[in-house]
């Protein structure tokens, strides 16, 4: 008897399970036809004409291809917040055959000339290029700073994808002091302070918990040497590394 009340329960409780599953499908269904119509209306904008969108069990794969890599995170943003959507599946492809060099060039142009960021003279960031995947790497003061790299080489054309280790120092009073520091006393030094002309700042301050880096380029080795003579001399720095490097001359 009892195995027959177990056997009975079993069955009853499968069947009750079956037509909770079944109701969740149906009400699934239900919601992938209202995604689907979403779906098409971003999918008609200029930017995305053409990717396409399916729709199953509230998972939205993304298919076709984009200009900007931009374009493709963008995309997913856009489908991310559309009601009932359970997830995102991006396989969009970006346009574009440029060369790995010619990559690398043009990044390491736009982040040193970065415009955006709100103090460049503190950030260290280089691009590496491998079939089209850029990797960052490097040091930013703040966030705004990398987010400011990462959009730029976000939107350059012939990026794939992008690999971010760029690290952010922490918040610190006392790193911002030795920093300033630093500036003064680089940038005002006679023998130095031609290269506070250039916008870009090319002799980059990085400061990390009291740990003073110098990066960049200068066009001797008198300079590198007195860049480093006049970091070793601000107040409040652990450690100094004089990472600058030379010009080549042709």
């Amino acid at each position: 008897m009892k195995t027959t009340f177990l056997v009975l329960g079993l069955w009853l409780g499968g069947g009750v399970l079956n037509m909770v599953l079944a109701a969740e499908m149906t009400s699934a269904s239900r919601f992938d036809v209202t995604i689907q119509s979403k779906v098409a209306q971003v999918t008609t904008k200029k930017e995305f004409r053409n990717v396409q969108g399916y729709v199953e069990d509230g998972i939205v794969t993304l298919t076709g291809n984009v200009d900007l890599y931009q374009q493709k995170l963008d995309a997913t943003k856009k489908i991310r917040k559309l009601a009932n959507v359970q997830g995102v599946r991006n396989l969009i492809a970006v346009n574009g055959n440029v060369s790995d060099a010619q990559l690398t060039a043009a990044l390491d142009r736009k982040l040193y000339y970065d415009r955006l960021a709100q103090d460049n003279v503190f950030n260290y960031v280089t691009a590496s290029a491998e079939n089209g995947v850029i990797t960052l790497s490097g040091e930013t003061r703040n966030e705004f700073d990398r987010d400011s790299a990462l959009w730029l080489v976000d939107n350059t054309a012939g990026v794939k994808d992008v690999i971010d280790n760029i690290k952010v120092a922490p918040v610190s009073i006392f790193d911002d002091k030795i920093r300033i520091g630093a500036l003064r006393a680089i940038y005002r030094d006679p023998v130095l302070s031609r290269y506070a002309i250039d916008p870009a700042k090319p002799i980059r301050i990085v400061v990390d918990r009291g740990h003073l880096s110098l990066y960049g380029t200068v066009a001797s080795n008198l300079d590198k040497q007195v860049a480093g003579i006049r970091a070793a001399q601000v107040f409040g720095a652990f450690t100094v590394q004089n990472n600058l490097q030379v010009e080549k001359k042709s």
